[in-house]
């Protein structure tokens, strides 16, 4: 979407006096006149009005109105995990800037996201070029998941990704659910696929992502790449039987992080085959039964 420019004669509701970083606004709510001003991140255009997509303050560069997002790392686990170099991780974009995307990966910093460290439409390794700098929300914006690894630590304990392997990107057709990271343990491959046709990546920072089973893109090779799928937003279409599926893995999830249960391929696959052998498996909330979810606890670790 092309950025509108403003009339000079047009009113203006921030004006340049004002200090409009003190400003506070929540989703949904109407700052400028499209007419009037640019927008920036953490906005939309809706009825040629710019209007707010998150919680936070305006800030305002010339023309430019964006919207700040209040991070409030609040939850019901303590941020705990600690990048390593090598690690693969699961996170949410926060910030688009300069040749830069900052990512939050449940640490104490977000990490940050090179435009050099991604894959773009042309060649997979090919040179980056301005024209790629000005439409670096065409790769990821604000909010999307994305699978990335920890490419580098920096001094201040901050950390770089890179999602230059064609298995890593952004993530669809799926559904989050996060855990404390020390229940991920390490494993050769963090990629795996249940025999119900889901996918399961394991972040060893705690994030986990469940979605309906795809083809390896790292089979496909360069001549396979194609960035409009690799970078779309749209979902595709997943039939009820596999919602049911990615559904019940999360349940099964919750369950075994609740009970402090290690993370790994071959648990979860044990439990996912505990689950369907059980009477009433078709109901998926059945897991979050106490009963049902100390049998499945049981049943796991007795195998493990």
């Amino acid at each position: 979407m092309h950025p509108q420019y403003i009339d000079d004669d047009a009113a203006m509701d921030l004006d340049e006096d004002e200090d409009s970083t003190s400003r506070i606004t929540s989703p949904g709510e109407s700052i400028i006149s499209s007419q009037a001003f640019m927008r920036g991140h953490g906005t939309y255009l809706e009825n040629d009005q710019v209007v707010s997509s998150v919680a936070g303050t305006i800030e305002r560069v010339n023309r430019l109105v964006s919207v700040k997002a209040i991070r409030a790392r609040k939850g019901i686990f303590r941020v705990t995990y600690i990048p390593e170099v090598g690690d693969l991780v699961v996170g949410r974009v926060t910030e688009v800037a300069a040749r830069r995307w900052k990512v939050h990966v449940n640490a104490r910093q977000d990490s940050v996201l090179m435009l050099g460290s991604v894959n773009l439409p042309g060649g997979i390794q090919r040179r980056k070029l301005e024209s790629d700098e000005l439409q670096m929300r065409t790769f990821f914006e604000e909010g999307d998941l994305l699978v990335a690894e920890i490419q580098q630590i920096m001094g201040d304990g901050g950390s770089s990704l890179h999602t230059r392997s064609l298995k890593y990107g952004k993530l669809r057709n799926g559904m989050l659910e996060i855990v404390p990271s020390a229940l991920v343990r390490r494993l050769k491959s963090h990629f795996f696929s249940l025999p119900c046709g889901v996918d399961i990546i394991l972040g060893l920072n705690g994030f986990i992502w469940i979605m309906k089973h795809v083809k390896d893109h790292e089979q496909l090779g360069e001549q396979g790449f194609d960035a409009e799928a690799v970078y779309s937003n749209q979902n595709d279409d997943i039939d009820q039987a596999t919602r049911g599926s990615i559904a019940r893995t999360a349940n099964i999830i919750r369950v075994l992080s609740k009970a402090f249960v290690p993370l790994t391929d071959a648990i979860l696959a044990d439990a996912y085959e505990w689950v369907m052998e059980q009477e009433g498996s078709s109901d998926v909330k059945s897991i979050l039964n106490d009963e049902m979810a100390d049998q499945l606890v049981a049943a796991v670790t007795a195998r493990a």
